[in-house]
């Protein structure tokens, strides 16, 4: 695959880039080494120092880092600002707390007695060089969220960013460069995915984290389980969005667009099923099919432009495929289904209901602007519908009644349970999911600690 800026808006190629060969991959790698040897002893005030400074850089970078992601992967330019704000932020809550989210930690005095130390201590050391692979969706937050955690914690990172966003990725390198970082400490490889093996093989690696497709989950996790390499993995999402009769249907509705086509529809935690009680189905389902048709789409360089084109060729293709395979099987398109005419990868907000776990749109993940509404019976219908897919990474309850929350938080399978509100990452609350959305966690003291050796110190008497 080329590595490439095409915008999608029009499928112009506006950059091309060659890949790094084997000498100057092998010279970022010793790079990586040596640099982790002298970074990991510095102390966390002065990697706030630097890690603030960055934050400060990238602010000030909004509207041209902002231009950038939209020429390479069409989210609407609004968001693309809005994204580089939260990167900003989320380096700023890490330079803040990194310190007390590592602070050494002492049992309890009667355990330490019996273990028959004077005293026991559970520190948090660095791994080193850690490598990401990241998706193009999201271009600066995925690689922030790991980025940010990881070099607080004394880590080096080595991004292998997607091949179409080379521009985000190369600026990344740099804005840490300009914020005083050595130039070791996080490094861009433009290298396609076929070098990630060989990289994952390297003994100077000692760790990786993925955000991406299932099959790339499978191709990393199995060659880091090879080399016993600690991972972290946030792969697909089919979240479902549910809504009972006690809710704010007006509010849901209206929420559920948004939920459905934020990222022009191209977010492992969008809300993609949305499995409604019979009670409100037919009030919700209009509510939101207007929202949905009343959505404009257009350039994404412009600022009232609300759905973007899709990244790329063959994900408009694959979000097509989908929605054929289920209307063939006769699934009810209630609105959009059709691309549209003239340049660019454009794909309609489009809603399907009727759907059957027969259909390829049931069990798989719709990366576009596509939502598939169910009706459910009641409150444990509504829970087997959700749980009836193979992901688990987020999900969306919309009730007024405290024992159907507490109910749907203990029985959805997934990494997150949203009440009355719409999923969205933050810094200070764990990110992940179970099944086949991954393992491990990102965010908040549990992501930082992921790629930390956990080091028990005992001292005799």
């Amino acid at each position: 695959m080329p590595i490439a800026t095409v915008n999608p808006a029009n499928g112009e190629t506006l950059k091309t880039y060659e890949p790094m060969g084997e000498e100057e991959l092998e010279r970022r790698l010793q790079l990586a080494e040596a640099t982790f040897r002298t970074y990991r002893t510095t102390s966390f005030a002065e990697r706030a120092r630097l890690l603030n400074k960055a934050a400060g850089l990238l602010q000030e970078d909004q509207a041209e880092i902002g231009r950038v992601m939209t020429t390479e992967m069409g989210k609407p330019i609004k968001q693309a600002r809005a994204e580089a704000a939260k990167c900003a932020r989320a380096m700023r809550w890490y330079a803040e707390r990194a310190e007390s989210l590592l602070a050494d930690e002492e049992p309890a005095e009667s355990d330490v007695r019996d273990s028959g130390a004077s005293r026991v201590r559970v520190v948090y050391r660095p791994l080193g060089p850690v490598l990401a692979v990241m998706p193009w969706n999201f271009p600066l937050w995925q690689v922030i969220r790991f980025a940010a955690p990881a070099l607080m914690a004394g880590n080096v990172g080595l991004l292998k960013h997607a091949s179409n966003v080379p521009q985000t990725a190369l600026y990344l390198e740099d804005l840490f460069h300009r914020a005083g970082f050595t130039e070791g400490c996080f490094q861009t490889l433009l290298i396609g995915a076929g070098a990630v093996e060989d990289i994952l093989h390297d003994e100077r690696v000692k760790a990786a984290t993925l955000t991406g497709s299932e099959p790339a989950g499978r191709a990393v996790a199995s060659t880091a389980g090879q080399m016993i390499k600690k991972t972290v993995l946030e792969l697909g999402g089919s979240d479902p969005f549910v809504v009972m009769p006690s809710a704010d249907i007006d509010r849901a509705a209206q929420v559920a667009v948004t939920a459905r086509v934020q990222n022009n529809g191209q977010s492992c935690i969008a809300a993609k099923r949305f499995i409604v009680h019979s009670d409100v189905y037919d009030a919700f389902t209009e509510r939101f099919v207007a929202g949905m048709t009343a959505l404009r789409m257009g350039d994404p360089l412009e600022e009232d432009t609300e759905i973007g084109p899709l990244a790329s060729e063959r994900g408009r293709l694959d979000l097509e495929e989908l929605v054929d395979d289920a209307r063939r099987g006769g699934a009810r398109v209630l609105c959009g289904g059709e691309r549209p005419q003239g340049p660019g990868w454009y794909y309609p907000p489009t809603v399907l209901a009727g759907v059957t776990r027969e259909m390829r749109l049931h069990r798989e993940e719709a990366f576009g602007p596509v939502a598939t509404v169910y009706r459910a019976g009641d409150l444990d219908e509504a829970v087997l519908i959700a749980n009836d897919s193979p992901f688990g990474l987020s999900s969306n309850v919309w009730t007024r009644e405290e024992d159907e929350a507490e109910r749907f938080a203990r029985d959805l399978e997934a990494g997150a349970v949203y009440v009355n509100g719409m999923t969205a990452s933050h810094p200070a609350f764990p990110f992940g999911g179970v099944k086949r959305s991954g393992y491990g966690r990102e965010l908040s003291g549990h992501g930082i600690r992921e790629f930390c050796n956990i080091t028990t110190v005992w001292q005799g008497v």
